[in-house]
């Protein structure tokens, strides 16, 4: 490695992209390739850097695995940050075997974090949670360990284990400053404010509030009846049910949620579960099958009795009853919360990160879009989706996760 090229690659390990593409910007060979494409992604020029750190994996020899691998690594980190997240993780991990094999351990760690943090943001908080138990991320270079605890953060964060979140994020805190890098500085600091945003409303018995995340963890730890309408399901005491996938029986729980302690009527029942306003007799049958089954899901939290009007919840040991709400509201709040993150989101990695349809979510950015919510920048395959970034809360209960609440 020549004297410029080790110059460019300790700017860019410092964050100074301007830097190294001043020693580099004129040299082709697969090195300076590979430093350019990574001076380019610093810079925010994804598309541009995808395509060096592809030549430069070209033009390194087949006796260069440990050098091609590396760029396979970058590349990847690339593809995550323009959210082309379709493709298979296979070369990544192979790339991964390779680095190990020839003890480049410090850059394995990274192929493997890149992968986790694709997991998170698929919402496979399972997979990412046994990838990162893995890792030994002892003596790791200051930069990599920050980053390795802030995938920690977003999974305990994702998983509402707000303790081990703020620890996580306490050795991101360290390690950055120890990196002094601003870019991550500034990333952790973000993480951090998270914590301190309003996460949801709560309503209960006719009054409402704010919560952060924290207290939502410490609600839906607690024994109270939540009814959640941000994750689609209703549990107690540590005891969840979900129902994401059955939204009839969640909208009968809603609005029985929204009527407590009192009974909700079967006018209303009908009218918000079944969308019609004028019932007749079928749909008064009909809604005592359905809340039949809400019944038989709700049996080891609470009871549903009939009134004279309609049905009430009757939370058991004498139990409150609350409607945890989202932030935002609508059909299109988890595909918002995903856009509010600033990056170029293409619709078939909208649909595999929400487990929809690719015509489902291209339905629903059309409203979006239309409520000036959204927009689209370029077109045909190259169309991306973007959304203003979302102050003030945090979405962090409306993305897309796997693990059941705890």
């Amino acid at each position: 490695m020549d004297s410029l090229i080790s110059a460019a690659a300790r700017a860019l390990a410092a964050g100074d992209p301007l830097g190294a593409l001043n020693r580099i910007a004129l040299r082709g060979d697969p090195a300076a390739l590979a430093l350019r494409g990574i001076a380019m992604a610093q810079l925010g020029e994804h598309p541009r850097a995808r395509d060096l750190l592809r030549a430069a994996a070209r033009g390194f020899g087949s006796h260069e695995a440990v050098a091609r691998a590396r760029c396979m690594v970058a590349e990847a980190e690339v593809v995550l940050a323009m959210r082309d997240i379709g493709g298979s993780p296979r070369p990544l991990a192979l790339a991964a075997a390779t680095l190990d094999a020839h003890a480049d351990h410090a850059n394995a760690l990274q192929a493997r974090l890149v992968a986790a943090r694709r997991l998170l943001l698929l919402g496979r908080l399972a997979e990412a949670q046994a990838m990162l138990a893995q890792l030994d991320t002892h003596g790791l270079p200051p930069a990599l360990a920050a980053v390795a605890a802030l995938s920690a953060a977003e999974l305990a964060l994702r998983s509402l284990r707000i303790d081990a979140a703020r620890t996580a994020l306490d050795g991101a805190q360290v390690a950055a400053s120890k990196a002094g890098i601003p870019v991550l500085l500034a990333e952790v600091e973000e993480a951090r404010a998270v914590l301190d945003r309003p996460a949801a409303r709560c309503a209960a018995a006719g009054n409402a509030q704010v919560l952060r995340l924290g207290e939502v963890a410490a609600l839906l730890a607690s024994d109270t009846l939540v009814i959640d309408a941000c994750r689609r399901g209703l549990g107690a005491g540590g005891t969840w049910r979900p129902l994401a996938r059955r939204p009839v029986l969640f909208a009968l729980a809603r609005v029985l949620a929204e009527a407590w302690p009192g009974g909700a009527s079967r006018e209303a029942l009908i009218a918000r579960a079944f969308r019609i306003r004028r019932p007749d007799e079928t749909h008064r049958a009909r809604l005592r099958v359905e809340i039949g089954r809400l019944r038989a899901v709700v049996a080891p939290l609470a009871d549903i009795a009939a009134t004279a009007q309609g049905f009430a919840l009757q939370p058991g040991d004498g139990c409150d009853v609350a409607l945890l709400e989202p932030p935002i509201d609508g059909d299109g709040a988890s595909l918002v919360a995903l856009l509010s993150d600033g990056a170029p989101w293409s619709t078939s990695a909208l649909a595999l990160a929400l487990g929809a349809s690719q015509r489902t979510v291209q339905r629903t950015l059309a409203g979006l879009e239309a409520g000036g919510q959204v927009r689209a920048v370029g077109g045909g395959r190259a169309r991306r989706w973007l959304a203003p970034p979302l102050t003030g809360f945090t979405t962090i209960l409306l993305l897309p996760a796997a693990l059941p609440i705890r």
